[in-house]
């Protein structure tokens, strides 16, 4: 055997060596290691501005800034990055690689009312410019009560305490952190935020240079004589400026005031390797917190095993142990006597109401859930770097598409299985293919119309509204039914008992069973809240959230709690001779969407406290439904499958005529 592997072996290694001489390089995933020679030229980038106050990002080139000689170039961008608001154009702001200079740009025109009101509204709103080099967002590191807090982009301006003045950033003082690099046969660059690189001995002399792994920037206001700057060119060289500390010596912004725009530039050698350049916007902070967190999931996994072993081991295996010794007629008469779930064998798997809007619902939980884990899976083992803006949420869709197959093949089945019959799975389908689809399209459209009115960058192009709509009909309703018709041939799941003709009477109870169901949310919820937290934080304060392995283990812990609470809870409903546990089934679980929409609102009133306006607000809650929706969808999907099985599993055991 050892010798049939070693051929085997020795054929693989030659394949993987001429592939590898084969490439002149690869990455996966990110971007590509770029290295610079000394003198050469290096363009920085701006994307959109964008503020934690208001969350409506606006185009850079929407305020009276230097433009490129060449003219404004838009870079392509992903469709993760078009429905993020992101707009990434070219800037005027010229490095050279390892030559430190101080550079004059341009002197604008004397500022308009228009102007000055346009810069002073993004000053008091707190937009910050984003910078971009070599792929790299602008750093910039501020001390507040004493502690160093780092952040990307810097402000557009800044109001003083104490004074109805604003006053513009209009000079930029960067350090570029590069690290020398000699390329030397094939090296393994490493498998950082980036991914991993190889580099074969043809490129030897091309990868020799600089790269760069740090980009850093010190904001600062200054005063010029715009009679002495005029004269200048752009690119012309100037001294050196501190950043003032009076305001006598700061640019105001009034008008018919004329800014001049200037930069400085220093490189500086880092130890810092290529791969670990993320390292500086991805440290986690709070590691504890997660574990916490994890651990508290735990404690309620654990918890709720409990009771689920009790159900199983203590009261059904001992309910059926003592149903199965018995006769026919010592069943009949202890039928009588008894009450209980064994009472409801006639009447739980009775139709639901709904049926139809139930499976639609089960099949888009399904296609929700396994976007989900497929997505955090990827994100865990680094294939959704940070570096590829929008490659997540890119993902994200395209995963969604493709998983519309399951999502018809789940619906039609269910379907079946609640009919007995195939017939009006092409409308199952259809509704499938459109329900979750739809109800995103209707907020975010109502969105949309929101963000036009404002006139800012977040707002979708008409153009991608029918790359989407296209996307969404030629590509995942044609996946659904295609799912759907494998539904219809799949094989039906049979009832292990007999439905009766005439529903049992439900007993009287003393409080109402949607009390039990909305109560049930709050275990889940606990499984998840500190995780939604960081989340949150990510996309409405602009951090970067990275922790995918922990949210992957969060996911999982939140699957087995979903699981384990509707299974204790419909196994409640049945003891009290509930037998209409499908839809309490699904809610168990998916009322967890409540509290996280509830939660959504407390974080928008005490963590969001900054956020101004109406529009931000709407927006803020526009989206937090959005997903409020999806994570019902998802956990009640889970939930009901489980319950499903408990139940079938139950009553498979029960031997009647």
């Amino acid at each position: 055997m050892s010798k049939m592997r070693m051929p085997t072996l020795y054929w693989a290694s030659i394949l993987v060596f001429l592939f590898v001489h084969a490439c002149n390089a690869f990455y996966l995933p990110g971007s590509y290691m770029h290295t610079y020679s000394t003198g050469e030229p290096i363009f920085s980038k701006v994307n959109s501005l964008t503020s934690i106050e208001t969350e409506l990002p606006f185009s850079y080139y929407s305020l009276p800034y230097c433009k490129p000689t060449s003219g404004i170039k838009k870079s392509a961008e992903n469709l993760g990055e078009l429905l993020m608001g992101d707009q990434i154009d070219n800037s005027p702001y010229r490095f050279r690689m390892n030559i430190n200079e101080s550079v004059f740009l341009c002197t604008t025109p004397p500022l308009s009312e228009h102007e000055v009101k346009l810069l002073k509204q993004r000053t008091r709103d707190l937009y910050q410019v984003n910078m971009i080099l070599d792929n790299l967002p602008a750093m910039r590191y501020a001390k507040q009560n004493g502690v160093n807090i780092q952040w990307t982009g810097f402000p557009v301006g800044y109001t003083p305490q104490n004074s109805n003045d604003d006053y513009i950033i209009n000079h930029l003082k960067f350090t570029v952190l590069v690290h020398e690099y000699e390329g030397s046969g094939v090296e393994i660059i490493g498998t950082g935020e980036e991914g991993m690189g190889v580099i074969s001995e043809a490129d030897k002399k091309k990868a020799s240079g600089y790269e760069i792994v740090g980009f850093e920037v010190v904001p600062c206001s200054v005063k010029y004589d715009p009679e002495v700057m005029s004269k200048l060119h752009m690119y012309d060289n100037i001294s050196s400026v501190n950043c003032p500390l009076d305001l006598d010596k700061s640019q105001v912004i009034r008008e018919q005031e004329r800014v001049s725009f200037t930069y400085e530039v220093a490189f500086v050698k880092s130890d810092i390797r290529w791969p670990s350049r993320w390292d500086a916007y991805l440290k986690m902070e709070g590691a504890r917190v997660h574990w916490f967190s994890i651990l508290n999931s735990l404690m309620v996994i654990f918890f709720l095993a409990g009771i689920v072993f009790v159900i199983f081991l203590r009261t059904v295996r001992r309910d059926l142990t003592r149903y199965e010794e018995l006769d026919k007629e010592a069943q009949a008469q202890m039928n009588e006597e008894l009450s209980g779930w064994k009472l409801v064998v006639g009447d739980v798997f009775r139709e639901p109401d709904c049926s139809k809007l139930l499976c639609v619902m089960v099949g888009d939980g399904v296609q929700i859930t396994g976007m989900a884990v497929v997505t955090i899976v990827f994100a865990a083992l680094g294939f959704m770097s940070p570096a590829s803006r929008g490659m997540l949420l890119t993902g994200m869709i395209i995963l969604y598409l493709f998983l519309g197959i399951a999502a018809g093949y789940v619906s039609v089945r269910l379907w079946r299985t609640l009919k007995g019959t195939s017939e009006g799975w092409r409308s199952v389908s259809w509704s499938s293919a459109c329900f979750f689809p739809g109800i995103a399209f209707v907020i975010l459209t109502v969105l949309n119309f929101i963000l036009w009115g404002s006139k800012s960058t977040g707002a979708i192009p008409i153009s991608l509204y029918f790359v989407l709509l296209a996307l969404w009909f030629c590509i995942s309703v044609p996946l659904t039914l295609l799912g759907g018709f494998f539904g219809t041939r799949a094989k039906a799941i049979e009832y292990p008992v007999r439905t009766n003709q005439i529903p049992r009477e439900i007993p009287a109870r003393k409080y109402p069973s949607w009390l039990l169901v909305l109560g049930a949310g709050t275990l889940p919820f606990g499984t998840l809240f500190i995780e939604l937290f960081f989340i949150l934080s990510s996309i409405w304060l602009g951090r970067f959230y990275y922790v995918f392995g922990f949210l992957l283990i969060v996911l999982l812990l939140l699957v087995i709690v979903c699981a384990e609470v509707s299974v204790v809870l419909t196994y409640m409903h049945l003891c009290v001779e509930d037998w209409r546990w499908w839809w309490k089934a699904f809610f168990a679980s998916g009322s967890v969407a409540l509290y996280v929409f509830l939660y959504s609102i407390n974080y928008l009133v005490f963590d969001l406290q900054s956020l101004s306006g109406p529009v931000s607000a709407i927006l803020y809650l526009g989206y937090s439904l959005l997903m409020a929706i999806a994570i019902m969808l998802s956990t009640g999907t889970i939930g009901f499958l489980m319950s499903f099985y408990f139940v079938h599993y139950l009553f498979s055991s029960v031997k009647i005529d």
